[in-house]
């Protein structure tokens, strides 16, 4: 099976080693994702709007690979405050509530940057 990564253009791809998905056959791997805070649309303590804003830009990923948010199958979260699980989950449901894929949502000490409150990983498969 033919691999595909996905590049974004970010500098970290080529530094750490990485790409924002990879694709092989019918499964699609999406690495970590932080949100864009522009401390204007997206700011610093604002959990949903970071959720919110990851899962747009991860949406756009998948449209790039000819798939959606319907074949997405798992979602894993990561948070450095698990208080804000309301916000993330309402952020999460506009995306998800009629696909639920499994997830987890995990507090961890912390993230790259400070200003991070959220990371998803996505798994999707792809129907055939």
């Amino acid at each position: 099976m033919k691999r595909e990564n996905i590049l974004t253009g970010s500098p970290w791809e080529d530094k750490m080693g990485y790409c924002r998905a990879v694709r092989i056959g019918n499964i699609i791997e999406v690495s970590g994702t932080v949100a864009i805070v522009d401390g204007e649309k997206v700011k610093a303590d604002d959990a949903y709007a970071q959720t919110y804003n990851i899962l747009e830009r991860i949406e756009k990923v998948l449209e790039d690979l000819n798939v959606g948010m319907k074949d997405v199958i798992r979602t894993r979260i990561f948070t450095t405050n698990i208080s804000t699980f309301e916000d993330v989950a309402r952020a999460h449901a506009v995306f998800f509530k009629d696909v639920k894929p499994t997830t987890g949502f995990y507090e961890i000490s912390k993230l790259v940057a400070p200003e991070y409150l959220v990371e998803i990983e996505f798994t999707a498969v792809v129907q055939e």
